[in-house]
């Protein structure tokens, strides 16, 4: 199985397989509106600036399972990222990432690239997934780990054909 095998709805509640992004590296990260961690969005942007030409895309799941940090509608959470962090990469609709009604994307992703001491839940908001061009799991990150952090591997990726 591969990231491609999975389909999700965009914030416009458009279905789209995952398949569509074969052949570019994939960061796949669970965000929130409101969350100590949210400026990310601003060095995930920075990111996707920098390598989305080179094949980066950046995939970004709202999530409300954390603390309730994401209560917004799909409306408010876009409007939210684009006034105030200038998103411009995919952003979904709000995903469960944990438990019984989990994404099966995320059920894949965890099962995948466990946490720390092999768990699979996803801890908290900004927990990222690099994805290789074949829409394998290349590493997981922890949500403190800012994108920044990200490049060296991410350069790695898209040298690889």
């Amino acid at each position: 199985m591969t990231v491609y095998e999975y389909g999700a709805k965009t914030l416009q509640g458009k279905e789209i397989p995952l398949s569509i992004y074969e052949g570019k590296v994939l960061l796949i990260v669970n965000t929130a509106s409101k969350c100590g961690l949210t400026p990310q969005y601003k060095a995930l942007q920075e990111l996707y600036d920098q390598y989305h030409e080179h094949g980066l895309e950046i995939l970004g799941f709202p999530s409300n399972q954390f603390a309730k940090q994401e209560p917004g509608s799909s409306e408010e959470i876009s409007e939210f990222c684009q006034i105030n962090y200038g998103v411009s990469f995919p952003m979904f609709a709000k995903t469960d990432v944990n438990g019984d009604q989990a994404h099966p994307l995320f059920r894949y992703l965890t099962q995948t690239a466990p946490g720390v001491l092999g768990s699979k839940a996803i801890k908290w908001n900004f927990t990222k997934f690099l994805i290789t061009r074949e829409g394998n799991v290349f590493k997981r990150y922890a949500p403190q780990t800012t994108p920044d952090k990200l490049a060296g591997d991410i350069e790695k990726l898209l040298q690889e054909k």
